[in-house]
């Protein structure tokens, strides 16, 4: 027989299979010798006491065996022959939009500029080598997108746009661990994710799909109102045409891909982005401060986490992409640019913790005429373009960023600043040791950074110190700039149909086109696109 059980355990009582089976046997009344098998369905920790427990809902079976697998089946078919659709991108959006068309009997034909996800590490080891930055093979272009080296969290919030489950479950089928499924944050590790893409990848090509890598759409075959497909080119020159109803699914650095739907009249507007920092702070405080235990985490319970966030001056300022145990990573896409981002391999084990920290800037903070401008921060390199105020946040982005690389003395090394130094406008004379490879320089950040972000994040760093004592410390360290949170431009489409609001054949899709925030949302707004996109055929 099986039983389920909701739980409230001790870490100790939860950390293993062996573990919940004699607690059911003790608490339960249970033979354990008859418990073959228990099952998590669900898993969270409670840590908001000094006692922590872990929640549970458990499947135990009794003198039985499990006979179903942990996961989901997905049946892809041959679609060889069948009508095809371009997909330009293979991050998250792309990957699963290309799989969900596989289902609904559609030949995908994958574009990406960037390399194989195994290629692609030799290129982000140069970042730190060479100092240098190859503009299409780095942190965010390639195979998996930037999603592929930033932790491969999979917690999000778009439950009611789609299916969480499904794209679960379609990672658990090509080799990632079961757990995602019933853990409260599922993260796969930044380790062990490029594996599973390739196993994606390898799935649409068996079922008769293609996959071109360092292949650059340049642009869209419209003729009259309707995209017919897409020009490319190869990183060895050769022009290729593809035809095709289009999901676009490009990624939230693409500024090129931007700047040639606003030139071809493609129908866009600015979006709200959120800038900052990376906060690096030794991954023992974090679980001393989460824990409230001075011994930290101990043996049973895992590397910390946390979320905060605040309202400073009538802006949102919050943590982003918390990755514990983790690094600070290189993830500019370009020359004369520093970007910080954050990831964690699988056992969240190294030393430190980090997180994006973040101010909200709206499309009014930023001036669309003449000059990016917010609190002195100028685009120099701004041309005619600065008449279109659809791009201006992207260019405050880009300014931000240049700006950043100026004051890592024209490098991949960042500026950095002690926390405590940076709220009380002090300089900081020496760095704590950092995960940061490519080295800190140190730097004010808070007297060159605009004064809109670094006051409210001076008042949200005092603000979360207050409730978490031991946070603001100058044991942790800010890394400039956290500046890709999400895309500063949204491709407007219907919300009917997905498709754009004028160009038919045409789906912007994921985080890319300002529709998805993460891995999971991106998923599952690729797979809404391709139904769309079937649909969309059908009535042709």
């Amino acid at each position: 027989m099986t039983n389920e059980y909701q739980l409230r355990v001790l870490p100790e009582n939860a950390y293993c299979e062996e573990a919940i089976k004699a607690y059911l046997a003790k608490e339960e009344g249970l033979d354990i010798r008859t418990i073959n098998a228990v099952r998590v369905l669900k898993k969270s920790i409670d840590a908001r006491q000094r006692t922590i427990y872990v929640n549970l809902k458990v499947r135990a079976y009794v003198n039985e065996y499990p006979q179903d697998e942990q996961y989901e089946h997905t049946e892809y078919q041959n679609v060889e022959g069948r009508p095809q659709v371009v997909v330009v991108g293979e991050g998250p959006a792309g990957l699963f939009a290309a799989l969900k068309l596989i289902e609904l009997g559609l030949r995908p034909v994958i574009i990406e500029r960037g390399k194989n996800v195994h290629d692609r590490k030799r290129d982000m080891a140069l970042i730190t080598k060479n100092q240098k930055v190859d503009p299409e093979s780095n942190y965010c272009f390639g195979e998996g997108g930037a999603g592929a080296f930033s932790d491969g969290k999979l917690y999000t919030r778009s439950k009611k746009r789609g299916n969480v489950n499904k794209i679960l479950n379609v990672f658990c089928q090509h080799g990632a661990q079961t757990s995602i499924l019933y853990e409260a944050h599922p993260h796969i590790g930044t380790d062990k994710l490029p594996r599973v893409i390739e196993n994606m990848r390898d799935t649409v090509i068996k079922c008769g799909g293609e996959v071109h890598f360092e292949t650059k759409m340049t642009s869209l075959l419209i003729k009259g109102d309707t995209v017919e497909g897409v020009e490319a080119v190869r990183s060895t020159g050769e022009q290729l045409t593809i035809k095709g109803p289009v999901i676009l699914a490009t990624g939230h650095s693409a500024r090129d891909v931007y700047r040639y739907l606003a030139n071809a009249k493609v129908e866009i507007k600015p979006k709200g982005i959120a800038v900052g920092v990376r906060l690096e702070h030794p991954a023992a405080l974090i679980d001393q401060i989460q824990y409230h235990n001075r011994n930290g985490k101990g043996k049973y319970l895992p590397t910390a986490e946390y979320s905060m966030v605040t309202q400073v001056d009538g802006r949102g300022v919050y943590s982003f992409c918390m990755c514990p145990g983790g690094f600070v990573i290189p993830a500019a896409t370009g020359p004369e640019q520093i970007v910080t981002n954050g990831m964690s391999p699988a056992n969240r084990g190294t030393k430190w913790s980090n997180s994006g920290m973040v101010v909200e800037i709206r499309p009014e903070d930023v001036s669309g005429e003449g000059e990016c401008k917010v609190d002195g921060v100028n685009d120099t390199t701004a041309t005619a373009e600065t008449a279109n105020s659809d791009l201006a946040v992207m260019r405050f982005q880009e300014a931000l960023e240049r700006m950043t690389w100026i004051q890592g003395n024209r490098r991949q090394t960042a500026p950095a600043q002690r926390m405590t130094d940076f709220v009380n406008n002090r300089l900081s004379y020496d760095l704590p040791k950092s995960s940061y490879a490519p080295g800190l320089i140190s730097s004010p950040l808070h007297f060159w950074m605009p004064q809109f972000i670094s006051k409210r994040l001076q008042e949200a760093f005092k603000v979360f110190g207050k409730h978490h004592h031991g946070f603001l410390t100058n044991e942790a360290v800010l890394i400039a700039s956290e500046t890709r949170t999400s895309s500063p431009v949204r491709v407007l489409r219907n919300s009917d149909n997905l498709m754009h609001v004028r160009v038919r054949g045409l789906f912007p899709c994921g985080e890319g086109a300002g529709y998805a925030g993460g891995i999971v949302s991106a998923g599952i707004d690729g797979e809404r696109c391709a139904e769309m996109c079937a649909e969309y055929l059908e009535s042709l």
